[in-house]
Parts: C-alpha cells; sequence; structure tokens
C-alpha cells in the first residue's frame, strides 16, 4: 500500500465515524428534536478548535454476537478544544450507535478524557445521551462506571465538571452526573432515573410517567437533582458555555475577568424605596441582585428549586461572584431543608473555585414544622453553617431587612467567617421577631398582665422592642456590622470591598478532610 493510500484509507475511516449511527438513525434522532452528538460538540467549542481523540477505538466483547458488531467510535466522542478561547475537555455520547450504551471500552475513552483534563487543569464536560449500561458487557460495564465514578470524585473541588443531559441517564448512569458540579437537562427530551416507570410498577404497583418521575422539571423542581432547565440542546449548550465564563479551568486560577462597561461608582437609586414600609410586605430580592450586578446580568443556577432561597452567578466590576439571597416572595424568604441544601452546595462550589461570594439577608428564621424537624432541618441547617464557616473565599454579605435568630448566624453573619458586613438602614436583627420577644421577655409580660387593655400595653412594648433591637445599630456597636449603608450604595461598597479583598489568604489546620453533617 502506497502512502497516498494510506492517506486515503485514514480519510474513509474518518468519513465513517462521521457517519455514526447511520443515515436512518440520525434522523430518527432529529425527528425527537435532539442534535447528534457531533452537532452538540461542534456548537459547544469554538469553531475548528475541537481535536478529537480515540476516533477508532472498538470494544472488545465476544457475548451474544456482539463481535460481529460495529459500533461507530464505540458511541462516545472525546476530545478537546476551546470553549471562549480556554480549553475545554469534553465527551459526548452518540444514541445513534447502539443508544449510547456504556461499555468497557466507552468508558475508558471518557476516563481517558478526565485524566487528561485533571493533568491539564481544564473543564470537563459530559452529553450524556445514553441507554445505560451495554448489557452484552456484563460485569464489565458495571465496573466501567465505577472507573469514572472514581475519577468524578478526585476531579471534584480541582476542575469544574458540568453534566448536561441530553436524552435517557438510568440506572447506575445517572451516578456521574450527580458527582459533577452542575447538571443540565432538557425539557421534554430528558430522563434521569434510577428504576424506569415500567420497574416501580412492577415492584411496587406505583403507576408514574417517564416525565413525571425523571424529566427536566421534576429534577429542577422536586428532587434538586438538576441545576438548570432548559428548552432544547441549543440553549443547553449556550448556557454551558456561559456557565464556564464565571468559572476558572481549575482550583489554583480565577475566573476570567470580563469587560462589562458597567461604572464601577454607579448608585442604585431604585433601592433605596424598594423595602416596604409594612415588614410584612414582600418585596423581590432578585430585583436588588440584578441592580447591583454589572448590567444587571445574574445567572441564576436552581432557579426552580426551593425558591425561597436564589443562588446563581453575576459580575461586579468584570469579576464573577457567586451571590447568594432569601426570596420574601416565597415563604417570606424562610430557611428550610431545601433551601440549606441549595445554599450549601452552592457556597462550596464557590469556595473551590475562588470565586467570592456575596449574600443578600432578608430572613426571619427557619420554617417551622414537624415536617421539618422530623426531615432533619437540624442537620440540613447544619450543613449551612458548616458550608460558611469552611469557606475561605472573600465573603460578603448584605442584611436589607430582617435577620432574626439561628438564620441570621446561618447566613454568614460575622462570627461565621464574613469578612464585611453591611446593613441597611431597614436591617432588623434581632434574636427573633418583635412579637415573639415580647411574648418570651418576663418584664414585658408582667407589665402587659398588669396592663388594663392588655392590647394597647402589647402594642406599645412591640413597638418599643422594635425601636430599641429591630434596628442595625446594636450589632454595629459591637462590630458586628462594619457599616450600616444607604441602600443606594451598596454596589459601590461591594465594588470596594471586593477590591480590598482580592488577596485574602486563609491558612487552614492540617487534617484530610472534615466530616459535614451529610
Amino acid at each position: 500500500m502506497t502512502v497516498a493510500e494510506k492517506i486515503e484509507l485514514l480519510k474513509q475511516k474518518r468519513e465513517q465515524a462521521q457517519l455514526m449511527g447511520g443515515k436512518d438513525r440520525i434522523a430518527k434522532q432529529k425527528k425527537k428534536g435532539k442534535l447528534t452528538a457531533r452537532k452538540r460538540i461542534d456548537l459547544l467549542f469554538d469553531k475548528d478548535t475541537f481535536r478529537e481523540v480515540d476516533m477508532f477505538v472498538k470494544h472488545r466483547c465476544i457475548n451474544f454476537g456482539l463481535e460481529k458488531e460495529e459500533i461507530t467510535s464505540d458511541a462516545v466522542i472525546v476530545g478537546h478544544g476551546k470553549v471562549n478561547g480556554r480549553v475545554v475537555f469534553a465527551f459526548s455520547q452518540d444514541f445513534t450507535s447502539r443508544g449510547g450504551s456504556l461499555g468497557e471500552m466507552h468508558a475508558a475513552k471518557i476516563c481517558k478524557i478526565m485524566d487528561l483534563a485533571v493533568k491539564a487543569g481544564s473543564p470537563v464536560v459530559g452529553l450524556n445521551d445514553s441507554g445505560g449500561a451495554r448489557v452484552e458487557e456484563g460485569v464489565d460495564a458495571l465496573r466501567a462506571y465505577g472507573d469514572i465514578f472514581r475519577r468524578n470524585a478526585k476531579a471534584s473541588g480541582v476542575i469544574p465538571q458540568i453534566s448536561a443531559i441530553m436524552g435517557p441517564c438510568a440506572g447506575g448512569a445517572v451516578y456521574s452526573p450527580a458527582m459533577t458540579d452542575f447538571v443540565f437537562m432538557v425539557k421534554k427530551n430528558s430522563h434521569m432515573f434510577i428504576t424506569s416507570p415500567y420497574v416501580i410498577k412492577t415492584v411496587t404497583g406505583e403507576e408514574t410517567t417517564f416525565e413525571d418521575l425523571g424529566g427536566a422539571m421534576a429534577h429542577n423542581t422536586k428532587s434538586g437533582n438538576a441545576h438548570f432547565a432548559c428548552e432544547n440542546d441549543e440553549e443547553t449548550i449556550e448556557s454551558i458555555r456561559e456557565l464556564l465564563d464565571y468559572l476558572p479551568s481549575n482550583n489554583l486560577e480565577e475566573a476570567p475577568d470580563i469587560m462589562m462597561d458597567d461604572d464601577p461608582a454607579r448608585t442604585c437609586d431604585e433601592l433605596d424605596t424598594i423595602i416596604p414600609e409594612d415588614a410584612k410586605m414582600p418585596y423581590d430580592m432578585k430585583t436588588v441582585i440584578e441592580s447591583v450586578l454589572d448590567q444587571g446580568h445574574f445567572f441564576e443556577v436552581h432557579q426552580h428549586y426551593a425558591e425561597n432561597a436564589i443562588v446563581g452567578f453575576g459580575r461586579l466590576n468584570n469579576k464573577s461572584v457567586g451571590v447568594i439571597g432569601n426570596q420574601p416572595l416565597v415563604q417570606a424568604g424562610c430557611l428550610d431543608i431545601d433551601a440549606s441544601d441549595k445554599i450549601s452546595r452552592f457556597v462550596r462550589t464557590c469556595d473551590a473555585f475562588n470565586v467570592p461570594i456575596i449574600t443578600f439577608v432578608d430572613v426571619p428564621g427557619y420554617l417551622p414544622g414537624v415536617q421539618q424537624e422530623l426531615g432533619g432541618i437540624i442537620r440540613h441547617g447544619a450543613k449551612l453553617l458548616w458550608s460558611y464557616s469552611e469557606a475561605s473565599v472573600p465573603k460578603f454579605t448584605v442584611v436589607t431587612r430582617k435577620d432574626y435568630g439561628g438564620a441570621y448566624l446561618a447566613m454568614c453573619a460575622k462570627s461565621l467567617g464574613a469578612d464585611m458586613v453591611f446593613a441597611w438602614p431597614t436591617a432588623e436583627i434581632a434574636v427573633m421577631g418583635a412579637k415573639g420577644a415580647v411574648e418570651v421577655i418576663s418584664t414585658y409580660r408582667s407589665e402587659i398582665n398588669k396592663a388594663e387593655d392588655k392590647e394597647a400595653a402589647r402594642a406599645e412594648k412591640i413597638e418599643e422592642y422594635e425601636k430599641a433591637f429591630s434596628v442595625p445599630y446594636l450589632a454595629a456597636e459591637r462590630g458586628y456590622i462594619d457599616a450600616v449603608i444607604i441602600p443606594h450604595e451598596t454596589r459601590i461598597c461591594l465594588i470596594e470591598a471586593l477590591d480590598a479583598m482580592a488577596s485574602k489568604t486563609e491558612v487552614s489546620p492540617p487534617k484530610k478532610h472534615g466530616n459535614i453533617p451529610l
């Protein structure tokens, strides 16, 4: 064979790989509204930067006649390229090739890419679209999943790991995405569950649907297993590209600055009137967040889950920041089990990747109730205390209104390690609300009981307590608040604080790891 013939043979093999599972299966994939594995890769990476690895890998299974079957690229495309100019590694499962099923060599390709990503200090993105383990390969397929899981754990906190569920993801396959930092799902086309509706009906008699059990909105609103729900493949990939811009390539770097063309000296005048006169009236904390951030752009994470809490990314003076807030519009912004988990996870993610944390506080306390207590609110609430206490990135807190009791601590108080705490004049920092305090304080109770008009006396004591204690100044007198600021100054103060603490360092005592209350 001549050199020219050898080159021609290579071209033919490349062309064959491009055909994936064949025209009929590609057409079927498109009919479902799904992009092919290769098209997804093309959209993820900057034009002409993707370099495929292991294109010609083949399975080695000789069971059930599989040795006679050709599975193009063993049903997964892997490689590296650039996303917004930075190196990223990725794999994209090909559902048109034997349902994207995972076997020994399929997993070996994924593991190779994950290993390279860790060595290079670059993010890894997984585009999941698979029918699950390749049954013909038996225990080899199961072991292969284990190889991936172990790498997910080892890479956690070292490089960003992002998963997109773009088709089925069932059984053992669900655990790898669950171990990554962020999970995207496509509405209607993606499903994620341990056991299918058919198995559940057989075993328990319960009837459900694929969408109700494992659809994008089920995992975004109820289980919290997914962070984003997107309309289609294109939106999913574009959102992944945007998310990567808020993160560094690895834990030794910082997220890239991106010019936002927003004046760092800009005031937020609309915030001076956002707090209602009536303390029982809600307002939208997202308005506060968007007012402060560069160009008002807030990239929300876990938008549909535990909506009494808000988490997401934005920029201040072009720098990436993680933003957390209570949402007075939902359950008055109370903390509960799900909100505690949601915030804790986000705090740890930001801390792992050197993203400063800003917390906006308006919290009346923890949500009371038997269900919450028996569901483990103590343990879940402790995660939040743990996460903030452990985080060593710059941490800034802004108290806009209510900040009561244990929730005062949980939302990154000074004693939990906040570097700078700011409070608006409308801040109410106390052990509890005035009404509850009047019922608890014995001198108040005694005076009320002696009064002829007990209701008038109670109202008087509530007002007295509010004036004396439901203010930011007592906390400021003790140094728990660094500054009481006019709301419109919030953006300026945060930018100055971020600049002042840019070189922050904290040294922890040597240990293998803490024992977080999971």
